[in-house]
């Protein structure tokens, strides 16, 4: 079964609408979307993945789209986005499974794996650094620094949302209008007009901000790990993609030179061969 289908599950105390596709009881693949995405963003990955014999689910993560969106920012730190992964593989019964995660579903991806590292089996991130390389550049680096405004002025109460929300979503939809066509573009419009939605969106920054910064000592990443950069990202600088794949114990960096931020919407299918290949590889349990 190589369709899209779709439902809303309950995965902890939280309702979450998911996409799948493929047969139940194959290899799992969970895909995670970051801002301003949603679950349909990734049906060019969705479909090559089933047709190579995986079973793929892709949630609107909370807050998002057509799941759930509990108001107030303390809903939205990243231990509870991680909980939520994490309650939706149980209710899917996955014990373990393959992980891959944009932007901010690549965030959730990192704090996954260094957590719960016995629930993945092999991981894929898209164009986001390792939380520690991130929090790094933003201290000593001024470019970043200046490439993550939107991170800092998120932080504002109300004008964000109207901001974003002005002239049909002008400012968001152009942001995107480069990688997405009219009609991709007119999905998202209707994803980001959901009831609650982009407050609850722009609570994943704001939650991530209100968070203590912890002094921990970085823990290498166990889990094989595949990175996927797209070098023309204008948000995220590369530089901050060797220093990110040297904290994992086995892994490799892929750089897409003509690709920006939306590397799998724009080379899908350079992005679904290094996903097959990647999950495709035996890992010893």
């Amino acid at each position: 079964m190589e369709e899209i289908s779709h439902r809303m599950i309950k995965a902890g105390q939280l309702t979450l609408h998911i996409a799948e596709a493929g047969v139940g009881n194959s290899e799992p693949v969970i895909l995670l979307h970051g801002f301003p995405d949603a679950s349909f963003g990734w049906e060019k990955q969705m479909m090559a993945l089933a047709r190579a014999g995986f079973y793929v689910v892709a949630p609107d993560q909370r807050g998002y789209n057509l799941s759930e969106k509990p108001k107030g920012v303390k809903n939205y730190q990243v231990k509870l986005l991680v909980a939520d992964i994490l309650a939706l593989a149980d209710a899917l019964n996955l014990p373990c499974f393959h992980l891959t995660g944009h932007d901010w579903g690549a965030l959730v991806c990192w704090n996954l794996v260094t957590h719960y590292p016995q629930r993945v089996k092999r991981l894929v991130i898209l164009n986001v650094p390792h939380p520690a390389v991130m929090n790094e550049f933003l201290k000593t680096n001024w470019q970043q620094r200046l490439r993550s405004w939107y991170a800092f002025f998120f932080q504002l109460p109300v004008l964000p949302e109207l901001t974003l929300g002005a002239f049909n979503w002008y400012m968001l939809a152009n942001t995107m209008r480069h990688s997405f066509s009219e009609l991709e573009l007119h999905r998202y419009r209707s994803a980001w007009s959901q009831p609650g939605a982009m407050t609850a969106m722009i609570n994943w920054y704001r939650g991530l901000f209100q968070q203590p910064a912890k002094n921990a000592p970085v823990e290498k990443i166990q889990v094989p790990t595949l990175m996927i950069w797209g070098k023309l990202d204008p948000h995220l600088m590369w530089q901050m993609a060797p220093g990110s794949i040297a904290l994992c114990e086995n892994g490799r960096l892929e750089f897409i030179e003509d690709a920006t931020h939306w590397v799998h919407q724009e080379k899908p299918e350079r992005v679904n061969d290094l996903l097959v290949d990647h999950f495709s590889v035996k890992t010893a349990e």
